[in-house]
Formats: structure tokens, C-alpha cells, sequence
């Protein structure tokens, strides 16, 4: 067998980078998490996590890597988003970004500023800075998609402790959707799915009337979707 021929092209290449949106929920409160850049072009401006995508690396391992490097955060299991492709959305030259998102119980990641990041910090998704390059898009579509997903996909798995109220429950979908869910609608809904198991067990030094606790059915849970189950009050 003869060598194998290889092909160069002569055409402009773009060059390719990932960018990672990491919300964080804690505390009836949803986060996103944003690095202060340290170098040009936006150096002291916040934006995601993100960078170039090496030569002999996928999009998701770059932002893997990525992630790992400016905030220290790692083991966390991101989704595709996106592909940002504008001609003029970085002042560096023609740069297509693909970029990653996920949803994660912020007490449980600590951010650390590394790489090229001056700072790693949490932000209120209400209370966001001026975002660098067209992040501030990149956020809207983000926040979009993460809104519809939890429609027909269940959530609380990892977000919630272990066993937790109907309340908390419901908590958890109002703080992301930015509503007030109907109380009789939402546990009817989320009981007919049957994805929770109910304890013997409620809360206990409480001011109001003690609830009854529960915890998700794994199995049940993984196989599950959620569909109709949200409306407004």
C-alpha cells in the first residue's frame, strides 16, 4: 500500500474556541458563573469561562480544559449550547465559538481563578455585570434554552438534598423559570409522574405546618419527562 496522500488547502481558517455557562442553584437562588479576563481584548471585563480549542483536542474536551483551568472546576457534565458564529463577534479576527452549559448545586463547586482569569465569581443571573465579546447574548439563548428544557425534562436530582419538601420542590422550578407556579397544579402533576417516593418522615421544628418529605426514585427519574407540567399561576 502506497503512503496515504494528505491534503493542505489554501483558504482563510477561523480559528475555534469554547465557551462554558455554568448555573449554579443554592439557596432558592440561581448563579451563573463568570471570570474577570486578565488580558486583551476586554482585560477587567467578565465573561464566561472559555478559550481556544487546541489543535488535537474536540470543542468539549477544549472546554473541559477550559473550565478546569480558569475556575478550577471539574467532574461537571455540560450539554452543547450552541455554535457562535458572527463575523465580527471578536475583535482578534474571525473566531467561531461552540459553546457548553449546565446546570449544578453551586455549594458543591468552589470556583478558584486560574489560567488567564483574574477572578472566578458567581453572579445572580438578575444582578449580571456588562459581559465581554457577545456573551450577553450567548446568557440569553443560555437562560432560554435551560427555561424550555425543564418543561418536559425532570430536575432536582442533583440540585436538591437527598429528601426534600413538595415546597422546595417547587421552589426549585419557580427560581429558574422567573414564575409563580399554581401550588395544586405542580404537586399534581409532579406525583402523577411518579418519580418521587414519599418517607415516613417530616420537618420538625418548623413554625407552619410540617410537611411531609421525599426523595427521588433514580431509576424512575432517569426515564422520566415531565411534559405539561407547569403553568403559571
Amino acid at each position: 500500500m502506497g503512503k496515504e496522500k494528505k491534503y493542505c488547502y489554501e483558504y482563510p481558517r477561523p480559528a475555534l474556541t469554547t465557551d462554558c455557562i455554568i448555573f449554579g442553584y443554592d439557596f432558592g437562588e440561581l448563579k451563573v458563573l463568570l471570570i474577570e479576563r486578565a488580558h486583551e481584548p476586554f482585560r477587567a471585563s467578565w465573561a464566561f469561562p472559555g478559550g481556544f480549542v487546541n489543535i488535537d483536542e474536540t470543542s468539549e474536551e477544549g472546554a473541559v480544559r477550559e473550565l478546569y483551568e480558569e475556575t478550577g472546576l471539574q467532574n461537571v457534565f455540560i450539554e452543547q449550547l450552541y455554535t457562535f458564529s458572527d463575523v465580527d463577534r471578536d475583535p482578534r479576527g474571525r473566531v467561531i465559538s461552540v459553546v457548553y452549559y449546565a446546570l449544578v448545586k453551586q455549594s458543591e463547586y468552589k470556583a478558584v481563578a486560574g489560567d488567564d482569569a483574574a477572578k472566578a465569581k458567581w453572579f445572580s443571573i438578575n444582578k449580571l455585570p456588562k459581559l465581554a465579546f457577545d456573551h450577553e447574548m450567548i446568557f440569553d439563548v443560555a437562560i432560554k434554552r435551560l427555561k424550555s428544557k425543564i418543561k418536559y425534562q425532570p430536575i432536582g436530582f442533583e440540585l436538591l438534598n437527598e429528601k426534600f419538601t413538595l415546597t422546595e420542590l417547587q421552589q426549585l422550578y419557580e427560581t429558574i423559570l422567573g414564575i409563580d407556579l399554581d401550588k395544586r397544579n405542580f404537586r399534581k402533576k409532579i406525583l402523577s409522574m411518579d418519580i418521587l417516593i414519599k418517607l415516613d418522615e417530616k420537618q420538625t421544628n418548623v413554625a407552619h405546618k410540617a410537611a411531609w418529605f421525599y426523595k427521588f426514585d433514580k431509576e424512575k427519574y432517569d426515564s422520566s419527562s415531565l411534559f405539561t407540567l407547569l403553568t403559571p399561576k
